[in-house]
């Protein structure tokens, strides 16, 4: 008997390592996005799935003989590792490519391994070739006059050089990125079609950037005059016969009062609506769509102006305060509602406080919004011509009656449109640029500023407001 408890200790404690080994997992690392660019300081991270945890992470660059390493390391358990079970890792390497350690601007690999922290200690490994910039993006801009208006828009010319992979202008904390210049040999000679929000001080200056993955990045100014603008406030009263049509449409199993339904869809949903519509611009096609002008809606009427501030009033109270960033127009009842341009349909459904929306986009990050439809008569991913049928007119969504939101954004960011129904505006600040007039040639910019003119084909710009939203 003894003999037997002896042999089956043995046997135990020979199964034990073998039973660990075959418990480790095998780790995978993620770099997104995959490294293009390093410059001579990185902080690179790298996410590493790993249930038993990461014994270490390290990089390898190389340049010909330069070699430079990086590695974050944690102590082995081999174990008790099956005890645990943890989420994925975010591990942040400094790594250098200085001119002392033998390296120079030009092409590279990069080399990332990750191994688990288990018996078996299985490790992943991904090779980058990469190119190493030791100096910064070189900017020149072009020297015209830039006539803004607050919450309108604009397109500035500029030439990169040495090693960038992002670039356009920057105003405030938004960014509005570059395209090539149509028809030109290189596409460092680049454009960008920007908006100047309106919730950004007019005294801000715009800045063309470019900069690369390795951190570098340099900014030019270029010549701008800012109009600032005055936003219209109004106040909106809240009725219990709206709450309970817009709530019920668009929260229907929700809870709490409907006031307080209402100010969620006013607010987080509101929010969440327009992230929708800005990340849109993702889809947005390299290529011009459109041909001058846009068109508004046939005779409509004016119910509301861009980014006119709302206060909201219930029994006489003030309970929430938004901002509308678009154009109500209004006709009659489920009045077709056409393409201001052609382009790509980009979204064609449902959109929270938008109701039945559409989205056309028109290239380069421009696309037009089509808000509170009855009816939808086209599909994601449709070709649609200037005065193309998209829809019907109507309620829908944060609606009080049947009329057209309308509204423009620009790389994600809303803007006037009125600026857009103005032949002359697009003549002068967008298409000159895009075509430039001969050398010697009279050149076509000028000082109009449309921000204060009423739209085209609108009836009444100045009756009483209407309970639109």
């Amino acid at each position: 008997m003894k003999y037997v408890l002896l042999i089956v200790l043995v046997v135990l404690l020979l199964a034990a390592p073998a039973t660990l080994f075959f418990l480790s997992t095998a780790p995978t690392l993620e770099l997104t996005p995959a490294p293009k660019g390093l410059g001579v300081d990185n902080q690179i991270a790298v996410k590493v799935t790993s249930p038993h945890g990461v014994r270490f992470v390290t990089m390898v660059l190389t340049q010909g003989q330069a070699r430079s390493v990086a590695t974050q390391e944690q102590p082995a358990d081999r174990w008790m590792f099956w005890k645990k079970h943890l989420a994925p890792s975010t591990q942040t390497l400094h790594l250098t490519a200085k001119k002392e350690q033998g390296f120079q601007g030009g092409p590279a690999k990069l080399v990332v391994e990750a191994a688990a922290n288990d018996l078996r200690s299985s490790s992943d490994t991904k090779s980058y070739d990469v190119f190493i910039s030791m100096e910064p993006p070189r900017l020149s801009v072009d020297d015209l006059e830039h006539i803004i208006n607050q919450g309108g828009a604009e397109l500035v010319t500029f030439t990169v050089s040495g090693y960038y992979t992002e670039s356009g202008v920057m105003v405030g904390n938004y960014r509005f990125h570059s395209f090539p210049m149509p028809g030109a040999k290189s596409e460092n000679d680049r454009f960008c079609l920007f908006g100047f929000p309106w919730d950004v001080p007019a005294d801000t200056r715009p800045l063309v950037y470019a900069s690369n993955p390795g951190g570098q990045q340099v900014t030019a100014p270029f010549r701008v005059k800012m109009h600032a603008k005055k936003f219209r406030k109004r106040e909106l009263d809240l009725s219990d016969e709206f709450l309970q049509k817009a709530v019920s449409e668009i929260d229907p199993s929700g809870t709490g009062s409907m006031l307080d339904r209402f100010l969620r869809i006013n607010g987080e949903l509101r929010k969440q609506n327009n992230k929708t519509l800005a990340d849109l611009r993702n889809q947005s096609e390299k290529r011009m769509l459109w041909t001058p002008p846009f068109q508004q809606l046939s005779n409509s009427k004016v119910e509301a102006f861009f980014a006119d501030v709302r206060t909201y009033k219930y029994n006489g109270k003030k309970v929430d305060e938004q901002v509308h960033l678009g154009f109500d127009l209004s006709k009659v009842k489920q009045a077709p509602v056409v393409a201001s341009n052609s382009g790509k349909v980009v979204w064609a459904d449902r959109l929270g406080i938008y109701g039945n929306c559409v989205v056309v986009d028109h290239g380069y990050g421009l696309q037009s919004i089509y808000g509170h439809l009855s009816k939808i008569e086209v599909t994601k991913g449709q070709m649609v011509e200037r005065g193309g049928e998209l829809g019907r007119s109507g309620a829908t969504g944060l609606a009080g009656g049947d009329h057209l939101h309308f509204s423009m954004q620009i790389d994600g960011v809303q803007v006037n449109p009125i600026e857009w129904w103005d032949a002359h505006w697009i003549k002068d600040r967008v298409m000159s640029k895009l075509n430039p007039a001969p050398s010697g040639s009279a050149s076509s910019e000028t000082t109009k500023d449309t921000s204060e003119a009423g739209p085209k084909q609108v009836g009444h710009t100045q009756k009483k407001q209407r309970k639109r939203r």
